[in-house]
């Protein structure tokens, strides 16, 4: 499972330059469908092979009229740090240590947290330019150039070493990991009730990992499953809608513990930017995905009002066309029992595997149907593909050039590949390889 490193600080010391630093180089390899919302304050990133997720937080700022933080901002801010394995507490080396600074340090001593210091915009890392830092209490200041990439490998090194070590227990394949994800008030932990409510064998609940959420193993059907429910991603009473947007933090590790996602949307609201938020992480992440409508008895409903629904939700997540939808209520029951038929059938999609002669008679295929168009004179060709992985199926792909190959074609292979063998509620991976034994 991935750590979670918060960048924390006040305004303007460069925590978003920073983030783009470290994640900037990183280069996905799932299909890039347009639709999945960028926007966001987290990615992927990795360090000398330690994987982990970055998350840049908004300034905590002291400068209102009352001297006090501002409300909806320390609320982001705290879900940040709480879910945080790691912290990095930027600073501003130019205009030195503020009281804000020894303000914010505070918050994250109480924390509890490993937190790194970093002192940004060092252009000659002389002591004397960071000295002053030691006051904080937070270790060793580490001086850094976010915007000329300086020295950042000697703070990751140093927050690689604060990351809990890597879980390398075994894994039972034989058990479906599900991880219910969704906004809060969805209706995440009512299903997850609902579906452990009825025949169930419950052998253990185990606490999860994830602060607030409980894993439940179900024996269903001569079937194991691991339910995930990411509970307690909004604390009581109001929280503001810029807090709301950081209740994806709760999600991140859950996604990344399970082979299948149940995405929950809330058929009274519809799709909104914070779902295709969490979706988006789900499906770059290459996990099996179902869409889940909950509260569908709490709509008006005619014999259009399926059909519309569905219609929206391709449009607003076009990058989850291959997802299957199914229409429930956890409050009634209604159409419930589906949620596990869909779950086998998704599982045994993602673990397919398909011989390479058959793969190849797929692609020949496809190439004399629509043959690639030639750029600059020059016309890409397929030598051959192989599958080189399940959950989710990757195949890699090779070519006389790499970069002839473009993404319209890209996604007419991986149509080509889902009319033929389906793949249904699984992304598709393709890595495109140069074949350097032939040459044009």
């Amino acid at each position: 499972m991935k750590p979670i490193l918060a960048l924390v600080g006040r305004p303007n010391v460069g925590k978003s330059t920073l983030f783009n630093r470290i994640v900037g180089e990183r280069k996905a390899i799932v299909e890039d469908i347009p639709g999945i919302t960028r926007d966001r304050l987290y990615h992927d990133a990795d360090w000398n092979g330690r994987d982990f997720i970055i998350v840049d937080t908004g300034g905590i700022d002291f400068q209102n009229k009352d001297g006090h933080i501002e409300s909806r901002v320390y609320q982001q801010v705290m879900l940040a740090i709480e879910e945080a394995d790691v912290i990095v507490m930027v600073t501003d080396g130019k205009t030195g240590l503020t009281d804000e600074d020894q303000r914010a340090a505070a918050i994250l001593k109480r924390s509890g947290k490993p937190v790194v210091l970093a002192v940004n915009k060092i252009d000659h890392f002389d002591m004397l330019d960071h000295y002053e830092f030691y006051h904080l209490g937070l270790g060793e200041p580490i001086p850094i150039s976010s915007l000329h990439g300086m020295n950042i490998g000697d703070l990751l090194d140093e927050v690689c070493r604060c990351f809990p070590p890597g879980d390398h227990g075994e894994d039972d394949s034989d058990t479906v990991k599900i991880a219910l994800i969704g906004r809060p008030n969805v209706g995440k932990s009512s299903l997850c009730n609902r579906l452990l409510g009825e025949e169930r064998t419950i052998v253990s609940d185990i606490p999860g990992t994830t602060r607030d959420a409980i894993d439940s193993i179900l024996e269903k059907d001569d079937k194991t499953y691991l339910l995930i429910d990411t509970a307690g991603m909004r604390k009581r009473g109001k929280i503001s809608e810029t807090t709301e947007r950081y209740s994806i933090i709760r999600s991140l590790r859950s996604i990344d513990r399970c082979d299948i996602v149940l995405m929950l949307l809330d058929a009274v609201d519809g799709v909104t930017e914070q779902d295709k938020k969490i979706a988006g992480y789900a499906h770059e992440a290459g996990k099996g995905m179902l869409i889940v409508v909950n509260k569908w008895d709490a709509i008006a409903k005619d014999d259009k009002t399926m059909k519309k629904f569905e219609e929206d939700i391709r449009e607003e997540m076009a990058f989850l066309q291959y997802a299957p939808i199914v229409y429930i209520s956890a409050l009634t029951g209604q159409r419930v029992d589906r949620i596990f038929h869909w779950v086998d059938y998704i599982a045994q999609q993602q673990s397919m595997r398909i011989p390479t002669s058959r793969l190849n008679e797929v692609f020949g295929e496809a190439l004399r149907l629509n043959p690639p168009p030639t750029d600059k004179g020059r016309r890409l060709k397929l030598y051959y593909g192989t599958q080189v992985g399940i959950k989710p199926p990757k195949f890699a792909i090779y070519v006389n050039d790499p970069e002839l190959v473009h993404f319209s074609y890209e996604r007419y292979l991986v149509n080509q590949l889902r009319q033929n063998f389906g793949f249904e509620g699984c992304p598709l991976w393709f890595l495109v390889r140069q074949n350097n034994e032939k040459t044009d």
